[in-house]
């Protein structure tokens, strides 16, 4: 076989290894550095590929940025500052139709912002959210689905881990895809808003639940006590990082600061949950650490098969417009929704697309904002939907199956598909915060 043919049989064996339950920089790296050994008849050059790899990518300065605010999300959530979040946008929602999905999405965009992680935030609001809705006599169905098209916002509202990982591997600015995420990370959450609030209107066996019992709302001095510390920690970090005061590393590093202060002062760390939160940050980061390194020889082995040049020549052949190749782009990253998990998706898509995106002129920025969005939707759609199985072993509830969870999360999938189209549709969403 020519580097083509191997190039292009290796994407299709790594998709395939994956699906079979190899873990996931193993299936990378191993098939890329056979992949490149056998292209070049040649071990001595994919040993050294495999060096520069390494020295390229998870060495590099910005790659802090990972552990810190890994470690920063793992200790809000620790501190309980998601359920008290919670508390005040459910105060704020208490008299609307729906009001407490409502509250739970605000809840979830709040705390994404600090957070930038889906999976915690399925977990906390899993376990605050869910069962008050139940305890309302709200659609169990409604209520798990909530919660997991809400998480999404954790991995689109900066820091998060997948906006660091894209850029990283496209070789963008941290800073740049953190604020380019803000604007869509808001117009989803607005737009669940939205859709709730047309569910309650014109749906409501869906949503369910009864009025809210008569209970005193918070005050704002409550309001205000609750919000506060998230709301400083969200300027510290993003104002930092939008001012210039701050790089994202230097960024990070206040932020794990500030929310180790807030959780000290507040009295909700101990040693036990600081060690857990450092463990647990550890782990995260060596696993990302592995992503980067195997994506890194992976985007090689492309290169020297000639695969993107190859997808650009079919291409240019067919003389296909923007507009059909992000119709392909999203309609592939639909289908690797449905086996694997974000990570995964970004690693392998974008290597194989960014080489034809920027010859069109098109912002590598704004193609990250797109794949981060079009790969999320993946975590609400079987079979893998990660959020949607972290939200039922979470509750651990025999009144909620899978499936519930599955065609509850189904709507708010569709509305993240509207939103990823407008984002494609115009670009300004994400890119014009740049100036």
């Amino acid at each position: 076989m020519d580097p083509l043919q191997i190039g292009t049989v290796s994407v299709i064996a790594i998709v395939l290894l994956i699906y079979l339950g190899v873990y996931i920089p193993i299936a990378l790296g191993v098939v890329s550095f056979v992949s490149i050994w056998l292209m070049r008849d040649n071990f001595d050059l994919a040993m050294n590929l495999l060096k520069i790899a390494v020295s390229d990518s998870v060495m590099e300065y910005t790659f802090a940025t990972v552990p810190l605010f890994t470690f920063m999300g793992l200790i809000v959530s620790k501190a309980g500052m998601g359920s008290d979040i919670y508390e005040v946008m459910n105060s704020a929602f208490r008299r609307v139709k729906g009001g407490i999905g409502m509250a739970t999405v605000g809840a979830n965009a709040v705390f994404a912002a600090v957070t930038g992680s889906s999976i915690a935030s399925a977990s906390v609001f899993a376990t605050v959210a869910v069962p008050q809705m139940l305890k309302l006599n709200y659609n169990p169905r409604f209520a798990v689905g909530v919660v997991a098209g809400s998480s999404v916002l954790g991995m689109i509202i900066p820091p998060s881990a997948m906006l660091i990982i894209y850029s990283l591997v496209a070789e963008q600015s941290v800073g740049d895809m953190f604020l380019a995420g803000i604007v869509p990370g808001l117009l989803l959450a607005a737009a669940y808003i939205g859709a709730i609030a047309f569910a309650g209107r014109f749906t409501p066996s869906f949503v369910g639940g009864v009025d809210m019992p008569d209970e005193e709302p918070l005050s704002l001095a409550e309001m205000l006590g609750k919000t506060l510390p998230l709301v400083l920690l969200v300027l510290l970090v993003l104002g930092g990082i939008y001012t210039g005061w701050l790089t994202p590393v230097e960024a990070g590093a206040a932020g794990a600061t500030m929310g180790l202060l807030i959780a000290i002062v507040r009295k909700r760390m101990t040693l036990q949950t600081f060690w857990e939160a450092l463990i647990e940050t550890g782990h995260i980061t060596a696993a990302i650490l592995f992503l980067i390194t195997a994506a890194s020889i992976y985007s090689r082995m492309l290169g020297l098969a000639g695969v993107p040049n190859m997808l650009g020549d079919v291409m240019s052949q067919h003389q296909l417009s923007i507009a059909t190749i992000m119709t392909i782009y999203v309609l592939l990253m639909l289908f690797l929704g449905t086996l694997l998990d974000t990570a995964s998706i970004i690693l392998i898509v974008v290597p194989l697309f960014l080489p034809l995106i920027e010859p069109l002129g098109l912002s590598p920025v704004w193609f990250g904002i797109v794949t981060v969005v079009g790969a999320e939707i993946g975590l609400l759609t079987p079979p893998l939907g990660i959020s949607c199985f972290v939200i039922k072993t979470t509750l651990n509830d025999e009144r909620i199956t899978l499936k519930d969870v599955f065609l509850g999360a189904l709507p708010f999938a569709f509305v993240m598909l509207i939103v990823l189209i407008l984002l494609i549709r115009f670009p300004a969403l994400s890119i014009g915060i740049l100036g």
